[in-house]
């Protein structure tokens, strides 16, 4: 019987997140993992993992001059699945605001990333989220895991409705610090968390087994 050939995963090093921890992750799912701001490599890889850490406007300038942007947007028009992690999901959305300043985000979804509406900020440590019924990314989950969080921005609000019967809508993960905000979406080829499951123990492990597996 012939050997099936792992999945070829790039961490896309643009300069802005956990580029070593999200290698380790991964390669524990058996996956074969390269951390590269390669163009081709992270085109044509079989799947392409975008980390975040940071400001949104420095993240955006840094995928940007890595021509990240370029690289999401061609493999997102081949079906080609991409998944970001922390700011590396936040700047999927159009534009992020921190202190006033408004940056373009990929527009890949609509929505503003803005301050958190917490008593406490930043965000960090261990919560629970709402998964939504036939989640695939939260499969093999317990509905009371928790998952670790690092933020002080987050979507509030989530407008993207698909009325084209023939096209699935996006899955919409919630979680609650201060107010609710996304925590995860996962859209066709496009999914993303705004927690860390690299960092999330067993449920993170199971999560990115989860994304691999649709590779």
């Amino acid at each position: 019987m012939t050997a099936v050939a792992a999945k070829k995963v790039v961490v896309f090093d643009y300069g802005f997140g956990n580029v070593r921890s999200a290698e380790r992750a991964l390669a524990r799912t058996g996956a074969d993992v390269e951390i590269t701001r390669d163009y081709d490599k992270a085109l044509n890889a079989d799947g392409l993992l975008v980390p975040g850490v940071g400001a949104f406007a420095a993240c955006m300038r840094g995928l940007q001059g890595a021509r990240g942007d370029w690289i999401i947007e061609r493999r997102l028009a081949g079906g080609r699945p991409v998944m970001g992690i922390c700011v590396g999901m936040q700047i999927l959305f159009a534009r992020g605001v921190e202190h006033g300043v408004r940056t373009e985000g990929l527009d890949e979804w609509p929505g503003t990333v803005e301050a958190l509406r917490a008593p406490v900020v930043p965000h960090m440590g261990w919560n629970t989220v709402k998964a939504p019924e036939g989640s695939r990314l939260f499969a093999g989950t317990d509905a009371d895991a928790r998952y670790y969080f690092v933020h002080s921005y987050a979507v509030h609000d989530w407008s993207l409705e698909i009325h084209n019967p023939r096209i699935a809508k996006p899955l919409v993960t919630w979680t609650t610090h201060g107010e609710p905000f996304v925590a995860a979406v996962e859209n066709g080829p496009l999914w993303a968390t705004q927690f860390h499951p690299e960092k999330s123990g067993d449920a993170g492990a199971q999560l990115l087994t989860n994304w691999i597996e649709t590779l």
